[in-house]
């Protein structure tokens, strides 16, 4: 942030690789070489940024995350979570009817403490009752705050896991929290217009404070007291009392809270354009600031003839510390998150992203009075600001066009680039006009709109229905389009050549549609389609039925019923022999044009169909749903050949290139995907295997703990996920294994003692193919290979779906390894959690006995060894740090850093005795 507004170029310098679900938050590790991301189903990804490698991955919650924070040191890792829901609709003559309104599918409302260099969980904080919104570490203190929307704020002590404060002072939602000052105050911000403050001193040193401090009497304009804090239970390493609080100029509640990473710039937002900063002092700052404020208040009584208050011995307050800054008031839109960074010169640099996709970057003096914010640079992204609700091809397969709430934007297939962007009002339907240079748009408002794509321009706005107008395709013979709405009517428009009105003196014509027929039904049209022969019009009304007319005289020649809901997209083959409608009952039904015959129904998308259209050339159809897949289906055969993941919210829409060589679609996430097809051979069997997979795999996985007789309440951090279940698997194959292996080893002694006596050897056994795949000759060392590959996260839960026999015959295996000193923490960390986990039963076994026994007193020998060669290792590494400050004469490391700030807090704590002592003299 320190680089000047040259550098700062715009341009994307690393893209991270994603997976299938929304990202949810994002937090940055202290050192900046790591970026944690959460997802909306419940997993934490840590990518590095110099490679842009995913290094973690950690599964423990079961809804979206809904924040993260890394502790000073970068260690740790915090996660909160929210609760997921579902809604249950039943159908009723052919209207939707809410059954219940929402029911809890699940409540994941925990604080989840990982270990990033262990790659494992560590604890997880059950308390909340509502969705956790911030999580703050303690720089100073081994405790970690949190605020959730059932009002509450909650102190957890690390060292022993539990609770000890909880402040009930809010009387809504609380939206964020912030440490500031060095862990001096809490800032959490609520409902309201109020950002509450909170003093935060150590257990010991608290009566003491609270003997010399005196309460702050903040200004009542801008700060307001009171206490309201509650102790919950148990030994408190610190104290928290009310301060006072700070008023909000911007109304409306908090959306979020953060500060720069000195701590001593906080900025909040609430839901509208507006990012307010307020800046505390120094202790030497706000006492200046509290002589020059009490030197005001002596000159104001003295004027008005009042005895003059002695206030010499008064501490600064929250009135002296916070200062407010200019608010940052952002003009394009609502705020949805900032971050600030203090720069040199006391240059804060605050970043804002905006709703619709806009990152801008403002910078703002902070010593200055009165300073007023610049922005240093906008960065926009090509893309739609609003969801998407139609996409179409060009005929010669080199341009696409597609339409918002908002903007109609052209772009270059081969490129991927933005073209030309029109402001338009809410589209719903386009399609490219013969000769690829306009567009015909259709409006939410009824209006049709002719776009000339050359120079961007919206050559004329045709009102063409009263109501929503949804469909518009081309009539076969290029001379003229349909468009259906929904005031109930069709209207045939014929493509025509005018003067420009605008410009009369050019003899230059423009584009322009002449009404020749209308075509007037009972029901609201939702989509229009013309058979590729121009002999038929098939219309989907909202009654669920699709009818079909003759196009030359519009008399009435077939309808197509069975669908329970409403059509919403169709489709005619170009042989004009069948027509495929997609409904909002999830189905797809492939009709035949000669009868009206149905010829299969499929059940297509997991909910409504929103997008549908033929290859052309080929009875092969491409589908699109709010599921956010697309599909691709064969009419002959009914089968389904590929399943495409493409947005993370619904698809609206989707279009095939007329050389049937791309597929693009369009949804609620606000982008394009583009597919193409390739020229490897696919196999429908191996399709379907891995989609039942992939349904095996979700339905293996329950996120719940996995129930151990004796074990109520495990409480994990972590949660059952594909990659236990099959690392449980590998562990109970590799158990298998080593046993078969080593009855043929003792089968094999026993044939060498037998055989010595005749002087010939029988040759050792081989090792197994697995177990020569993983290049191991020993079970102990194919042992150790599955316990290496068993991913950090996933130990635990792969541990506990063990049975219980397999937990005997592993710990059998534990004592020679340990003693060999092969991978001792990874031996123990398996021993201990066993242990826990199973602790009842294996006392209670005598066989087992024994082996707890060798494993303590290995593990003991073991862990005391590797204790002190650490030890020998960190004081070598601290004499060779005090060798090369001696000989470069530079002090280096945290040690320096911390001598140099305790050296100047004595010197300043010298110099203000001193001005003291002037100012008494």
């Amino acid at each position: 942030m320190d680089l000047p507004t040259s550098h700062l170029c715009g341009i994307c310098a690393l893209v991270l690789p994603g997976g299938k679900y929304d990202v949810t938050y994002l937090a940055s590790s202290p050192n900046k070489k790591y970026l944690a991301a959460g997802y909306s189903d419940g997993t934490v990804k840590v990518f590095e940024l110099k490679s842009g490698e995913n290094v973690t991955s950690f599964s423990g919650h079961r809804g979206a995350i809904t924040c993260l924070a890394y502790d000073a040191e970068g260690h740790r890792l915090a996660s909160g979570s929210q609760a997921c829901f579902f809604k249950t609709i039943i159908i009723s003559n052919f209207k939707f009817q809410v059954l219940t309104p929402w029911q809890r599918l699940s409540l994941d409302t925990d604080v989840i403490l990982w270990d990033v260099v262990a790659e494992a969980g560590l604890h997880r904080l059950t308390g909340h009752k509502g969705i956790v919104t911030q999580i703050c570490f303690f720089k100073k203190y081994n405790v970690l705050v949190s605020g959730s929307k059932d009002t509450f704020v909650k102190f957890w002590d690390l060292d022993t896991n539990h609770c000890f404060k909880t402040l009930v002072g809010h009387r809504t939602e609380v939206w964020g929290l912030t440490l500031v000052k060095e862990d001096k105050y809490l800032i959490t911000g609520c409902g309201d217009s109020e950002l509450r403050v909170w003093s935060i001193v150590p257990k010991e040193s608290s009566v003491k404070d609270s003997e010399n401090v005196e309460k702050t009497v903040p200004d009542t304009e801008a700060f307001v007291t009171g206490d309201e804090s509650s102790n919950v239970e148990g030994i408190s390493p610190i104290e928290c009392s009310k301060a006072g609080s700070i008023l909000r100029s911007a109304r409306g509640r908090v959306t979020s809270l953060t500060t720069d990473t000195t701590g001593h710039v906080v900025g909040c937002h609430g839901t509208d354009g507006q990012v307010e900063l307020f800046y505390l002092c120094s202790d030497q700052d706000a006492r200046i600031r509290l002589r020059k404020r009490q030197r005001k208040e002596r000159k104001k009584a003295a004027d008005a003839g009042a005895a003059v208050p002695d206030q010499e011995q008064q501490q600064p307050g929250l009135i002296d510390e916070v200062r407010r800054l200019t608010a940052i008031k952002v003009a394009d839109g609502r705020v949805k998150s900032i971050d600030l960074v203090m720069g040199r010169g006391e240059e804060l640099r605050v970043a804002v992203v905006l709703y619709n996709n806009t990152v801008q970057l403002y910078s703002l003096h902070v010593a200055l009075k009165e300073a007023e914010s610049q922005c240093l640079r906008k960065i926009s992204s090509q893309g739609h600001h609003s969801e998407v609700r139609t996409v179409a091809f060009s005929s010669d397969n080199l341009a696409i066009v597609s339409g918002c709430a908002e903007t109609l934007k052209m772009w270059n297939r081969p490129s991927l680039a933005c073209l030309r962007t029109v402001t338009t009002g809410y589209i719903l339907s386009a399609c490219f006009v013969p000769g690829d240079r306009h567009v015909m748009v259709g409006l939410k408002s009824g209006h049709m709109l002719i776009v000339d794509i050359a120079s961007g321009d919206v050559l004329e706005d045709v009102p063409a229905h009263d109501n929503e107008l949804w469909s518009v395709c081309l009539l076969p013979d290029q001379r003229g389009c349909v468009s259906g709405g929904s005031d109930a009517t069709v209207k045939f428009w014929q493509f025509e050549l005018i003067t420009d009105p605008s410009n009369k003196e050019s003899k230059a014509k423009i584009l322009s549609v002449l009404h020749t027929r209308t075509l007037k039904l009972e029901e609201n049209v939702l989509c229009v389609r013309v058979s590729a022969n121009n002999r038929l019009l098939a219309v989907a009304l909202l009654d669920s039925t699709v009818q079909i007319f003759f196009v030359d005289t519009l008399k009435f020649f077939i309808s197509l019923y069975g669908h329970k809901l409403p059509v919403l997209c169709m489709d005619i083959s170009s042989d004009s022999t069948l027509i495929a409608t997609g409904s909002a009952d999830r189905n797809v039904k492939i009709w035949g044009l000669d009868f009206g015959d149905c010829h299969r129904s499929l059940f297509a998308h997991d909910d409504s169909v929103t997008g549908l259209q033929f290859v052309p050339g080929t009875h092969q159809f491409f589908t699109c749903g709010k599921d956010g897949r697309v599909k691709q289906w064969d009419a002959d055969s009914f089968d389904k050949i590929i399943t495409l993941q493409a947005h993370h919210g619904e698809a609206r829409s989707l279009a095939v290139s007329p050389n049937g060589q791309y597929v693009v679609s369009c949804g609620s996430d606000r982008v394009l995907r583009l597919f193409e097809r390739s020229a490897e051979p696919l196999v429908l069997e191996d399709e379907a295997e891995e989609e039942r997979e992939a349904l095996d795999n979700e339905a293996l996985v329950t996120g719940e703990e996995t129930a151990v007789p004796g074990q109520i309440g495990l409480n994990l951090p972590s949660k059952k996920t594909v990659g236990s279940e099959k690392a449980a698997e590998q562990l109970l194959e590799c158990l298998e294994i080593c046993r078969e292996f080593r009855a043929k080893l003792d089968e094999h002694g026993a044939l060498v003692k037998s055989a010595s006596k005749k002087g010939k050897a029988p040759p050792p056994p081989q090792p197994p193919a697995l177990m020569a795949a993983y290049q191991a000759s020993t079970p102990d060392d194919f042992l150790i290979q599955i316990l290496q590959r068993i991913r950090s996260s996933d130990f635990e839960e792969a541990l506990l779906l063990l049975p219980f026999t397999s937990v005997c015959e592993l710990l059998n295996q534990l004592p020679p390894l340990i003693e060999r000193g092969f991978q001792t923490e990874l031996v123990c960390r398996t021993m201990i959690f066993l242990f826990r986990v199973h602790h009842k039963p294996i006392v209670n076994t005598q066989a087992l006995l024994p082996v707890v026994a060798k494993l303590q007193q290995l593990a003991f020998s073991k862990v005391n060894r590797l204790r002190d060669m650490v030890g020998y290792n960190l004081h070598g590494l601290q004499f060779l740090q005090r060798e090369l400050e001696a000989k470069e004469g530079v002090q280096l490391f945290m040690d320096a850093t911390l001598e140099r700030r305790k050296k100047d807090q004595q010197k300043r704590k010298k110099e203000q005795v001193a001005r003291r002592a002037i100012m008494t003299l």
